[in-house]
């Protein structure tokens, strides 16, 4: 009968423990942070009236006979699931989303406790604490690389008040742009003399005497004043002449008596083949007029494939050929290869005269101005051979040499080819009549396909300017694919100034791709450079045939202020990875850059602080600057159930916890972090409420169970009355 009474005390004094863990876990339902416990019973002792028996023959086996003696509370299970996340107003409010605790220290770090409470703030000496003033666990940047090192051992996490941070030069430009390799642009600008350069344009390597540029670039790849490309091909080009093509013969003979007198000449045409022309309808007897007139219809009847136009001066009884150079299928100049035996014309054996000369464009000629036939690349090489042309036209004063004037040609600030004839010269002054006609026939004799855009380009030359006249003869304007992006850098002080960078397409290889050169400027005092002008420093970027990066130069400039700041600040510059797409390409796309960013920034003071899902506290600047200052660490145990409470929301290490493993958020299993709230309790109001009845009535039946055995003990002791 005792052991009945015993039973149900040992079921109150279990039941009075689960009691108290579900008032715990009630009056901590509003705890951040808090995981509710569960009071886990298990049965005591048994008395064992008889053993079990096993079957023997007919008779089968007996169970044992065994009487409880009651119930205890075993073990305490602590419940970790996630709670619910509160959004909060206050930026240092965190939370964890998963599994993992924040780790805080009462001692300076000398020992560890642990806590989901995400509570944080800041004190008086920057240190980051929770509502216990223990200050959590992380890793701090380092001053030296700017990062945060979370492989190192973990600190007391610190922001000083009043942090600033110091200026920082510049170390890189990345620039992504394309540069377009089509045949249309939209971005462009002249070709140009020295004199007249646009800042930042690149600077040619050598000028002539005049100023003008040696090499400009590659004409072949330039453009039309709409951003059409010539797009030359090798043997493309034009003719030019600045006088008429003229020689005069001798006086015509009349026919002797009873004879006839005939022409038979032949002449040699540009495209190397011959054509001879001869005379028929001659009578005996007949006048000179009479043979010469003939003569003339027999030449002029040709002129559309010799270009020569004949005329006959009755007065001094003389035959002139002319060719005007307007066609650009007719030959040009003119060459008499041969007069036959029965010629009378007056016109000497062998006449030749050159005034109008091939330009053929040549990508790799090594000589461009020998011969009649010239060969050009630049419109720096086009723009001399035909000074030189102008210049050596004719021999007025008979003394055997090609005459001296002053013509000059030059490249002016529109990109055009500007021609004045200024006169003043000692013997060699004449009326220009220049005439630019379109390339058909190579100096081989080959068919050439005419470019009309480059012809069109240089036709608007076309024009008369008399010996001293101000007028002046220009072509249409040659341009450049060109392309600019420009991105302020920052000195040892924190002082702004501009980096631009300048591209110009000089030229394109059908092999290997497209070279554009590249200018890296900055405005003065500053310099980047020994080589005069020093505040800028010449290059090229090369790409490949399928637009990706071949290569560049300069990889990094060496970069000083001169207004006290550290001089010779080195600055990269980071184009892409060769034979990549990651950078800059040149494609058939507009021109444009889409994206330029620099490392640098000036000096400034710390504004606020925000916590990424890494547990990064973010500091941004007062100069728009943002960079993590520490970073929150977490510790994951094998074991959540096997840590100690502490109160104050805060839990410790136990031998079955196992040892914490301390990593960053979000990584090696440990949940995320969530800035500007804080994890709920997980108790569950309705399970918990719901749990206080279920021990409330166990409790009452084991109260009657004491009750009952006390009515039976009665029973008992009333017999002996």
């Amino acid at each position: 009968m005792l052991k009945s009474l015993f039973s149900g005390v040992s079921g109150l004094q279990s039941h009075q423990v689960a009691m108290d863990v579900e008032s715990n876990n009630i009056a901590n339902v509003n705890t951040v942070g808090f995981k509710y416990s569960r009071a886990n019973f298990s049965d005591l002792l048994a008395q064992t009236k008889a053993i079990a028996t096993a079957p023997q023959g007919k008779l089968g086996g007996k169970n044992p006979v065994q009487v409880g003696l009651g119930s205890t509370v075993s073990s305490m299970t602590r419940i970790f699931a996630q709670g619910s996340m509160q959004n909060s107003d206050k930026n240092t409010d965190v939370a964890i989303q998963g599994d993992g605790f924040f780790i805080i220290s009462p001692d300076g770090g000398n020992t560890y406790k642990y806590t989901r409470a995400g509570d944080f703030k800041f004190d008086a000496g920057g240190n980051f604490v929770d509502n216990n003033g223990f200050i959590a666990q992380g890793w701090l940047r380092d001053p030296v690389t700017g990062k945060v090192d979370a492989t190192a051992p973990v600190e007391n996490i610190n922001i000083p008040p009043g942090l600033t941070t110091p200026a920082n030069p510049t170390k890189e430009v990345v620039l992504k742009a394309n540069l377009n390799s089509g045949a249309l642009v939209e971005s462009f600008s002249p070709a140009y003399s020295v004199a007249s350069a646009p800042t930042g344009s690149p600077a040619p390597s050598a000028v002539d005497a005049n100023g003008n540029p040696v090499d400009s670039g590659d004409i072949g790849v330039m453009f039309n004043e709409v951003g059409e490309a010539f797009s030359l091909q090798p043997g493309q080009g034009i003719w030019a002449s600045f006088i008429d093509t003229t020689t005069t013969g001798t006086n015509v003979v009349t026919a002797s008596t009873g004879t006839v007198q005939e022409l038979d000449i032949t002449f040699e045409l540009d495209d190397g083949t011959t054509l001879q022309i001869t005379s028929t309808g001659g009578g005996a007897n007949d006048s000179a007029a009479v043979n010469a007139n003939r003569y003339v219809s027999a030449i002029n009847a040709q002129t559309s494939k010799t270009g020569i136009s004949a005329s006959y001066d009755s007065s001094t009884n003389q035959i002139t050929l002319t060719n005007p150079n307007v066609s650009a299928t007719a030959s040009h100049n003119i060459r008499i290869a041969a007069v036959g035996a029965g010629d009378n014309s007056g016109i000497t054996l062998g006449e030749s005269r050159t005034t109008a000369y091939r330009y053929q464009y040549d990508p790799n000629a090594a000589t461009y101005i020998a011969g009649s036939d010239k060969t050009f690349t630049t419109m720096a090489h086009l723009r001399e051979a035909m000074e030189l042309q102008a210049r050596n036209v004719g021999d007025g004063d008979n003394d055997g040499t090609p005459d001296e004037n002053n013509i000059s040609i030059i490249v002016n600030d529109q990109g055009k080819f500007e021609i004045t004839n200024p006169g003043n010269s000692q013997d060699g002054d004449y009326d220009i009549s220049l005439n630019i006609t379109a390339l058909t026939t190579d100096s081989g004799g080959a068919t050439v396909a005419e470019n009309t855009r480059f012809t069109r380009n240089m036709e608007a030359l076309n024009s008369v300017l008399p010996v001293g006249t101000a007028g002046k003869a220009f072509s249409q304007s040659f341009n450049a694919a060109t392309h600019s992006s420009s991105i302020d850098i920052f000195d040892s002080l924190g002082s702004k100034h501009t980096l631009r960078m300048e591209f110009r397409k000089i030229s394109v290889d059908a092999t290997t791709g497209s070279t554009w050169s590249m200018v890296v400027s900055v405005p003065p005092p500053a310099t980047i450079d020994t080589v005069t002008p020093i505040n800028e420093k010449t290059g090229s970027v090369r790409f490949n045939n399928d637009g990706s990066l071949a290569t560049y130069d300069p990889a990094n400039v060496s970069f000083s202020a001169n207004n006290g700041s550290a001089p010779d600040q080195q600055v990269s510059l980071s184009f892409g990875t060769a034979n990549k797409f990651d950078g800059m390409t040149s494609f058939d796309s507009r021109s444009s850059t889409s994206g330029v960013s620099q490392d640098g920034y000036t000096g400034g003071d710390l504004v606020g602080i925000r916590i990424d899902q890494s547990g990064t506290l973010v500091g941004s600047f007062s100069n728009g600057r943002s960079f993590g200052l520490a970073q929150i660490a977490m510790a994951k145990f094998t074991n959540n159930e096997g840590l100690s409470t502490e109160g104050g929301n805060v839990y410790i290490q136990t031998a079955n916890s196992g040892e914490p493993i301390i990593g960053t958020a979000a990584t090696a299993g440990r949940g995320f972090i969530q800035s500007s709230a804080l994890e709920a309790s997980n108790v569950d109001l309705s399970r918990a409420l719901t749990q206080l009845i279920i021990i409330q009535r166990g409790f009452q039946a084991n109260g009657k169970t004491i009750t009952t055995s006390d009515q039976l003990l009665q029973t008992l002791i009333g017999l002996k009355q």
